[in-house]
């Protein structure tokens, strides 16, 4: 293989290593600019390419560059998102380790294949403490101790019936129709039997870990930068996601309060 060959297949890496590096950081919740940023940092790193761009959608990035008056693309389907700030930050300091040394391509994308490969929290943590922020919210809105109580239950409920029905690959917006609809039906019940006393708090703080909080700020911080494509798409799916949890709250309430005046 010739020397031109090689160089040619280096960068055929290094865009390669820069489009992973941005499915890496989108795929765990990172804005659109900050991808967009250093997938192109990433390409300019090397090779004395003068020329490289990347458009990014909450759904899809498209990379390309040029080298040696050739124009190299590369698309990649995004499918699936979750939030997780410690592979972000990851990503963030690899990508800045990358540009500012002379670490060898192969060797970035062996490190970026170990950042992928890093286990996050189990979901039996991620019920736990994620019902335990709940109850906070709960005493935040005025709720008692026994609200606290309540809301940690139907929180911790509502937490491992999503995690169970994610394994089917539903919508999100079937998640949190199911999610919110048996928060409400568990903090009637908990009223009922007397565990928690103020149903209207119980109800708001076990939802809290269906709000979608990230997609909000993302949504904000792309239209701000001038993305609006991606900004107006996380708004909507924001949106879809507050209707959601809205129908499912509003659908047991409507059946609850109607056979209570009956």
């Amino acid at each position: 293989m010739d020397l031109v060959e090689k160089d040619r297949n280096k960068a055929k890496k290094l865009l390669l290593l820069a489009a992973l590096t941005g499915k890496t950081m989108l795929r765990n919740g990172a804005e659109t600019y900050r991808v967009e940023d250093t997938i192109e940092r990433i390409c300019k790193s090397r090779l004395g390419i003068k020329y490289a761009d990347a458009f990014v959608t909450p759904t899809g990035i498209f990379v390309s560059l040029e080298y040696k008056d050739e124009m190299l693309s590369y698309l990649i389907r995004i499918k699936s998102i979750k939030i997780d700030l410690n592979k972000i930050d990851l990503v963030n300091e690899f990508s800045r380790e990358f540009v500012n040394s002379n670490t060898p391509i192969d060797k970035g994308l062996e490190k970026l294949r170990a950042i992928n490969n890093i286990q996050g929290y189990n979901k039996s943590t991620k019920n736990l403490f994620g019902a335990l922020a709940c109850s906070f919210f709960a005493l935040l809105f005025g709720g008692s101790f026994s609200d606290f109580i309540s809301t940690y239950l139907v929180s911790l409920a509502v937490l491992f019936t999503i995690s169970k029905i994610s394994q089917y690959k539903m919508t999100f917006f079937i998640n949190n129709i199911i999610g919110a609809s048996i928060a409400s039906i568990l903090s009637i019940l908990t009223v009922n039997i007397g565990i928690g006393h103020n149903m209207d708090t119980i109800i708001i703080g076990s939802i809290m870990s269906l709000v979608p909080g990230v997609p909000i700020t993302n949504a904000l911080r792309d239209t701000i930068s001038g993305d609006f494509i991606s900004g107006l798409s996380r708004g909507m799916e924001a949106v879809f996601s507050a209707l959601a949890i809205a129908f499912g709250v509003g659908i047991v309430l409507n059946i609850y309060y109607r056979g209570l005046l009956q």
